[in-house]
Formats: structure tokens, C-alpha cells, sequence
């Protein structure tokens, strides 16, 4: 056996007093210690100081007969003794809530330790408690998780109005029992609101606002109203906007505020009992953007200078995603005025044509789309129709979009066939090589286009297609079919030439012409999609048949609403057209000789054709334009030599004949003895122009029904009778 020395013994007697002392009397841990009957046999000061606990000895009571009434939930804490009297295994750290007497609304938190005591032989005879209070760390954690929350909760979207509802609702009921959230009147539409200090009179607009249940049942101030508390005395709203502060106000406080705005207010603060009210201006990238409103009422505890922190930090993250939404928005209304300014914006009213079209860009963009349509009033009273679709998305595309749609009316107005205009597309849409040869981009590769021109005249409609799903023709009847087309790839590979096909159409017949997206699914395949869409139409055949304009625009919306379900995976552009030939006695056209003699005749046969037409007002100019048009082609032209009257809503005069030399305007001297045809033409109608044909060409002049100013008439009168002689 080893004997202390009485050094030693007294060294471990002081560390035995020192330890109970720290323990027992300096330790700022409550530690407490229970018998197996779970009475009290020892505590420290800590837990004798400890608020609400009744006064005098705990020896030999339990923690149920001398802790505050609504402390601890004491069932559970003596479910927990017993097991690790029973089992000898410690509890640690057990997270313990609940309400003291001087803070009964607020929970507080304790981490609780249970300990088993145990004699020499190893018997549990006793348990030893430590608890410490945790209730700052754990509101701090909460106040961190709330703002996580937020972080992943708020600007889920690019919609200012959806984020500034997804704010509201973090807040409420987690931070607040009511939110609310005022905004300059620029963000709403996406414009950047004025830098500098806010003047006092701006109003500030209701973005969104939550309430908790039994909260107001109406809204103060309506979604996109303005708030009458945000301007005037100096406004609070103003002070915090101006300042960049917050401000925090008691119920009382915010009563004698409201009272001098608006007493209806005021007067709701004391019916729902508000307590404490807290402003936090919004301004993000340096430029204000509104201002949010926390209050407190269900709750008995007022906002901290924590939560004012807490209120400052989420604002801000908040701040941000709006302003993000904001300049969002900014550049989709731009790009929906660009993507509008490249798109027709009406239809032309024609009578051989009468049409409806629509639009709709892919969801997944901005909706600066690269589908368009277009109807073109072409000579001869024909029309084009074109439905096109630029490959990719966003600027580039629709850039490539509008060039390819200005570059289709170019080469409309030149009067070429389906299958040259696409040919000439082909050229533009393939790529550029730099001097060396090396591609440098490809501009518009991969582009599709339909491209169909109807005369009403011979009623035959001529279609080609680079790459573009076939148009869908509905008869009069009410049959469904789709027009089997020469098949071509899309713009831009070179090298492939386009063919056209001819149809015959009947008066109320209708072309549907769409761009890809109206027939691509991620469910089905492209040929299952058309066969809806046929289905589709079949179903509107009543509506198809019937002659009224509007009936068109209906259809357009049908089958928008059945073939996109939810948002196209890319944009569409449908085009709808009815045609509608012209009668037979709107037009005329006679076989002329090719001698000098038959000018006169083609005089007298076009005479007669306007007087029959009832336009003598426009015989004498177009006397003077069949003189040289027909002279022209005696003299420069070959056979057959065919005039052609065509009354639509001009009157339109055509002459053809076998040559492919194209005539132009001379600028004749005064010693000139002719030169001057044409140029009288242009002079004296509207439009003038030449087509060429597989063999020849026709050069046409346009006039309008009402005529033409008598000093425009009047100016060449004399010189009809001469051109016989130039």
C-alpha cells in the first residue's frame, strides 16, 4: 500500500474544495443533482439564481414541485431521467425549450446533459444535470436559416410582381405576422427608376403583400395602387428612402403617424393590436427601388436591433432579384418591340387574299424569336405568301430574321418564282469565308422557308420550300389535305436547287402555312404532330368555310389553344389565307400582232374595256401607257405579243411577248426624237415593272381606280395621237 504524505493529502484536499467550489458556487453552468426518487440532492448557485425558480431549500423535492409553472415540460424531462436511470447511458446535449416568467411569449432553448452517477460497486445511485442556455445561439441560427431561406426562395423567377410576392411570403409568419412591399412606379414596367435622392411627392406602389391568418381580410392597398402613407408630412417612407435607414416604430408611434394620413389606418392598428412596426428601404446597385414593412401584432415580442439586422439582409438580397426582374423585364419589352417591328404589323387587305396571323415565341427565351410570316401584294394582282423560320434564338436570330424577311421582299418586288426567291435566299444564308477561303460564320444556315405566290387570275397558286413543313390545304368542301411538295433542305447548304409545284385552288379555299413549332412535341414524332394539326383543322372545318373574315382570326386562335398545351419548344408563326379568284369580267387579254398597226387596235380594245368597266376617267392615260407598252414590244420584243386589262383594286395593264430584254428608263435630250416612253409611264402611274417568264417577260403599270390628278393627265394628252409616229 501507498501512503500520501501529509503534503500530498492536503494538495488534494485543496483541489477537491477548488473543484466543488468552481463547480458548485463559480461555475456559470446549472448543475443540479437527483437521487433515484428524482429529488433534489444537490445545486448549484447557478441554478439557485436562476429566474422564476421559488425561493428556499430544493433538498429532497423534485424539479416539478420548484420550477415555475409552464417552464419545462416536466412529463418528458422525468421520462428522460428514468431512462438513464434504467439503461445508465448519458443523454448529452439534449436541446430542452421553454418559456420563463419574464419572457413567457418567446420560447427559450437549453442544452440539457443527463449524467449517471454511480457508487464503487457500479450502481446508478445518482444523475448529475448540466444545463445551459442556448437561446441566443439557437435564435441566431434561425435568423440565419431565414435568411437561407430566402436566398433560395426569392427570384425564383424574372417577374418583378412574383418575387416581390415570394419576399412577403418568407416573412410572413416566420419573421413578421404582416408584409408588405411598396415599389417605385418605373420598376413595375422594367424602366430604370431616377438616380439620386427620392422626392417626397414619387408614389410608391403595392408590389404584394401576406398576412398571417386573422391578419387584416382586406388589402389595405391593392396590387399596383399607390400607397397614400408613402408621400406627404415628411413622409417616413421618404425619410427611410432618402437616408438609406430603417426605422422602427411601437404601436403607439405608428398610430400618431397614420392618424394625420389616413385615420381608417390608424384605426386598424389598434383593432389588430400592432405593437411594432419596422421600415427598411430597397435599393439595389446603388438606385432605389421601394421599400418593405415588417409589423408585429400576434406576436407579443417586438423587433430586435437582430431583427432589424435580419430585416436589413434579406431587403437586400431581395433588392437584388427585383432589380434583376426589373432589367429583365427592361430587355423583354425591348426585345418584344424589336421582334414586333420586324413582324408585319398589319396585313395587307387584298382581294384575292384575305389572311390572319399570329405569333408565338418560344417560353424558353425572351421572346425574341426568329419565326415570321408575311403576305405580299405582288403584280397582276397576285400574292405571296411566306411563313420562314431563322434557326436558333434570341438578337441573332431575329437580326437573321429581318434580314431574310426584307431580303424575301426585295426579291418579291422583282417578281421572281418561288423557287428563284429561294434560290437567292440560299445564297444569303450560307456562309462567309474570309479572304483566305476560311469560314468565318455561317449567317443564317439552317433556316427554313415556304414561299407560295396565288394568281387570281388563273386561280393557280406555285409553292416551293427549302427545309419548311408543307402547307395544309382546305377546300371549300371541307376537305383536309396536305400538300405534297418537292422535297429541299433549309437555307444556307448550297448547291441544291429548289423546285416549285403548281396547285389548283378553288374560290374559298384556304392555305394554312406554319413554321416548325406548331408541329414539334416532345411526346410525339414531326409526322404524329401533323396529323393533329390535321385533325385539328378538321375539326374548324365549319369555321373555315364560312366566309367572314373574323372566322380566320378564330382559327388562328384554335389552333394555338389545341396544338400548344402548355409553351412551344419554338416560336411559331401561323398564316391563314383564304383566297379568291378574280371574276371574268374583271379582267381581259388579247393576242396582238407584231406590227405597228396593232397599237392603234390595243388603243381601241383597252378604250372600249374601260368603258365597259365604267373608268372612262382613266382612258386617256391609259391610252398613252398601251401605246408604248405595246409599241415597245413590237419594236424591241418578239411573239407573241398578249395585252392584258386586269380591274382589281387598280387598274392594271399588262403586255407580254417573247423577249427576255429588259427595257429601262432613258433620260431622252431635247433633240431626242423618242426615249421618253417609259418615263411618262412612270410619270403617270403608280407602279410599273417587269416579270420575266420561262420564255419572255411582261411588263406591267398600275393605276389607281380614282384616277390620277388632272395636271398628271393633262401633261401628255397631245402626244397620244403621236406615238404611232416616234
Amino acid at each position: 500500500m501507498i501512503h500520501a504524505t501529509p503534503t500530498e493529502t492536503a494538495q488534494r484536499h485543496e483541489l477537491s474544495s477548488a473543484l466543488l467550489r468552481g463547480l458548485f458556487i463559480e461555475s456559470p453552468v446549472h448543475i443540479d443533482v437527483f437521487d433515484r426518487k428524482l429529488r433534489f440532492i444537490a445545486q448549484n448557485a447557478a441554478q439557485r439564481r436562476a429566474v422564476g425558480f421559488t425561493t428556499g431549500n430544493f433538498i429532497g423535492r423534485t424539479m416539478a414541485e420548484v420550477a415555475p409553472p409552464g417552464l419545462l415540460d416536466m412529463v418528458a424531462l422525468e421520462a428522460r431521467q428514468r431512462q438513464v436511470l434504467e439503461t445508465g447511458e448519458a443523454l448529452i446535449h439534449t436541446e430542452v425549450r421553454g418559456r420563463t416568467p419574464d419572457d413567457p411569449d418567446r420560447d427559450h432553448v437549453w442544452s440539457e446533459s443527463i449524467l449517471p452517477l454511480r457508487s464503487e460497486s457500479g450502481e446508478v445511485i445518482a444523475l448529475a444535470h448540466t444545463v445551459t442556455d442556448n437561446t441566443e445561439q439557437v435564435r441566431a441560427r434561425e435568423r440565419l436559416a431565414l435568411a437561407n431561406d430566402a436566398s433560395a426562395r426569392i427570384g425564383t423567377s424574372l417577374h418583378v410582381l412574383k418575387t416581390a410576392r415570394e419576399f412577403v411570403e418568407v416573412a410572413v409568419p416566420k419573421f413578421a405576422d404582416y408584409a408588405y412591399i411598396n415599389l417605385l412606379e418605373p420598376v413595375f414596367g422594367g424602366e430604370e427608376p431616377q438616380s439620386g435622392p427620392v422626392a417626397s411627392d414619387v408614389p410608391l406602389l403595392r408590389a404584394a403583400s401576406s398576412s398571417v391568418p386573422d391578419g387584416p381580410e382586406e388589402e389595405l392597398v391593392a396590387t399596383g395602387h399607390v400607397d397614400p402613407f408613402t408621400s406627404g408630412l415628411g413622409s417616413l417612407f421618404n425619410q427611410a428612402l432618402t437616408s438609406g435607414e430603417p426605422i422602427l416604430l411601437d404601436g403607439e408611434e405608428l398610430f400618431e403617424a397614420l392618424t394625420f394620413v389616413d385615420r381608417r389606418r390608424a384605426a386598424l392598428v389598434r383593432l389588430h393590436a400592432v405593437h411594432s412596426w419596422l421600415l427598411v428601404p430597397m435599393s439595389a446597385r446603388g438606385t432605389v427601388l421601394g421599400a418593405a414593412v415588417f409589423v408585429r401584432s400576434k406576436r407579443a415580442h417586438g423587433f430586435e436591433a437582430d431583427d432589424v439586422l435580419l430585416a436589413q439582409e434579406i431587403v437586400a438580397r431581395a433588392a437584388v432579384c427585383i432589380d434583376n426582374a426589373r432589367r429583365y423585364t427592361r430587355e423583354r419589352t425591348t426585345a418584344l418591340e424589336l421582334q414586333h417591328s420586324l413582324l408585319p404589323q398589319q396585313l395587307p387587305t387584298l382581294r384575292a387574299v384575305e389572311a390572319a396571323a399570329c405569333y408565338v415565341p418560344a417560353s424558353a427565351h425572351t421572346g425574341l424569336g426568329s419565326a415570321w410570316y408575311d403576305v405580299i401584294p405582288l403584280s397582276g394582282a397576285r400574292v405571296a405568301l411566306v411563313v420562314g423560320d431563322a434557326a436558333g434564338h434570341g438578337l441573332q436570330a431575329a437580326v437573321t430574321m429581318g434580314r431574310l424577311r426584307t431580303a424575301v421582299q426585295t426579291l418579291a418586288d422583282l417578281d421572281l418564282s418561288p423557287d428563284e426567291v429561294l434560290a437567292h435566299l440560299d445564297r444569303q444564308a450560307g456562309p462567309v469565308h474570309d479572304e483566305h477561303g476560311n469560314q468565318l460564320a455561317g449567317h443564317a444556315a439552317g433556316t427554313t422557308c415556304l414561299y407560295a405566290v396565288f394568281d387570281p387570275v388563273s386561280r393557280q397558286c406555285v409553292v416551293a420550300k427549302a427545309g419548311h413543313p408543307p402547307p395544309v390545304l382546305v377546300s371549300g368542301s371541307g376537305t383536309v389535305d396536305l400538300l405534297k411538295l418537292p422535297d429541299a433542305p433549309a437555307l444556307g447548304a448550297g448547291g441544291t436547287p429548289f423546285e416549285s409545284s403548281e396547285v389548283a385552288l378553288s374560290d374559298g379555299d384556304l392555305l394554312v402555312l406554319y413554321s416548325a413549332g406548331l408541329v414539334q412535341s416532345h411526346s410525339h414524332e414531326c409526322d404524329g404532330e401533323i396529323a393533329l394539326l390535321l385533325e385539328a383543322l378538321s375539326d374548324c372545318r365549319n369555321a373555315l368555310t364560312k366566309p367572314a373574315r373574323c372566322d380566320l382570326e378564330a382559327v388562328c386562335n384554335e389552333l394555338i389553344t389545341r396544338r400548344v398545351q402548355n409553351h412551344p419548344q419554338d416560336d411559331i408563326a401561323l398564316l391563314v389565307a383564304r383566297v379568291h379568284g378574280l371574276d371574268r369580267n374583271h379582267h381581259a387579254s388579247w393576242d396582238l400582232k407584231s406590227d405597228p398597226k396593232s397599237v392603234a387596235t390595243a388603243r381601241t380594245l383597252a378604250t372600249r374595256k374601260l368603258d365597259e368597266w365604267d373608268l372612262g376617267n382613266l382612258v386617256s392615260t391609259t391610252q398613252l401607257v398601251v401605246s408604248e407598252l405595246v409599241t415597245n414590244a413590237i419594236r424591241y420584243g418578239s411573239p407573241p405579243i398578249k395585252l392584258r386589262l386586269i380591274r382589281d383594286r387598280s387598274l392594271i395593264c399588262e403586255v407580254s411577248d417573247g423577249s427576255s430584254t429588259s427595257p429601262h428608263i432613258r433620260h431622252a435630250l431635247e433633240t431626242d426624237e423618242g426615249g421618253r416612253g417609259l418615263f411618262m409611264i412612270a410619270k403617270l402611274t403608280r407602279l410599273w415593272g417587269t416579270r420575266y417568264h420561262a420564255r419572255g417577260k411582261t411588263i406591267w403599270a398600275e393605276q389607281p381606280l380614282l384616277g390620277l390628278p388632272d395636271s398628271d393627265t393633262t401633261l401628255f394628252t397631245l402626244n397620244v395621237e403621236e406615238i404611232d409616229a416616234l
